[in-house]
């Protein structure tokens, strides 16, 4: 009986481990790893040091990782549909991760080919209870060195009425959610930029759900496209998105010693101003630069330069 529960035990782990295998994608070299949550989407879900375990990206709830999100049409009062009161009057908000109440997004494909990685799901309405979006999203991963370089698509599929069409409204391009214990705002906003000036520190806003006194730091005026959270040693995340026209940035929870599951977490979202219709589709590209500041802001002038020149 010894021998038989042993291997029934040996059976459950390696059935269990490869089960929890094929729940992730994965990119990984000398320097980084990453992976891709194919229960929560697709998205980002883990960025490491390659050999270390420690994630530097909030995962504590669906409107965390590293994500697709994106807003059309009106606010609307959905409450008696099952709209979240915190939530409510909201706009469409298809997310790539899963709604406000855990229920995650529709994988529809998935693979790895060479050092890149291909994500398709149907995303969820983040203010809503179990609302698949009318909309597909694909996502194209590649890393290189200390940099990750994402593609990202919405194809909008909307039959609804209720949302209207024609508003102008605020794209993250994308939701970015690094750990709070990255707890250092870096940027570049002054008017000569790609000069190598100085970089500039600001201030972290602090927002409080509910209190629009206190809700993410706006910034309109990130003439390098980027900023980064790093540690007391200068090491961390910048974002990179060449096509935002400004950015928001804070942490929620006054704790600077946050780690992946903690509510506590630090956000920087690239932003523009896009009209979505009930049929558009919507593409750009973005960076993550995992390494120390001044290294960060090195890589983002060798592929702002590349693209200047292609």
């Amino acid at each position: 009986m010894k021998v038989v529960s042993v291997l029934l035990l040996a059976l459950f782990t390696i059935s269990t481990l490869l089960e929890a295998k094929e729940n992730y994608l994965e990119l990984k070299n000398g320097k980084i790893c990453l992976r891709q949550d194919l229960t929560r989407g697709g998205a980002i879900c883990y960025i490491s040091k390659t050999g270390a375990d420690r994630n530097i990206v909030n995962i504590h709830d669906l409107g965390r990782y590293i994500q697709q999100s994106y807003y059309a049409g009106k606010s609307v009062n959905r409450r008696p549909e099952g709209q979240a009161k915190v939530w409510s009057p909201w706009s469409w908000n298809p997310i790539q991760v899963g709604d406000h109440k855990g229920n995650p997004a529709i994988i529809l494909d998935s693979k790895k080919e060479g050092n890149t990685l291909y994500v398709k799901c149907i995303p969820m309405q983040w203010d809503m209870t179990d609302k698949p979006a009318e909309a597909v999203m694909e996502q194209w991963t590649t890393l290189e060195g200390t940099v990750i370089k994402v593609r990202n698509r919405l194809t909008c599929q909307r039959t609804d009425t209720i949302y209207g069409e024609g508003t102008h409204n605020s794209q993250e391009i994308p939701a970015v959610y690094p750990i709070s214990s990255l707890n250092r705002l870096y940027g570049y906003f002054g008017d000569a930029p790609f000069t190598n000036e100085e970089i500039d520190t600001t201030e972290v806003h602090e927002i409080i759900v509910g209190d629009p006194d206190h809700f993410w730091g706006v910034y309109n005026h990130v003439t390098e496209k980027w900023m980064a959270f790093v540690d007391d040693s200068g090491w961390g995340i910048g974002v990179y998105s060449p096509s935002a026209t400004g950015f928001l940035a804070g942490r929620a929870g006054s704790s600077r010693q946050g780690e992946s599951a903690d509510a506590e977490t630090s956000y920087i979202a690239p932003t523009r101003t896009q009209v979505m219709m009930k049929n558009s589709v919507v593409e750009y590209e973005y960076y993550l630069i995992v390494d120390n500041i001044d290294k960060i802001r090195k890589q983002i002038y060798k592929i702002h330069t590349k693209s200047k020149k292609s």
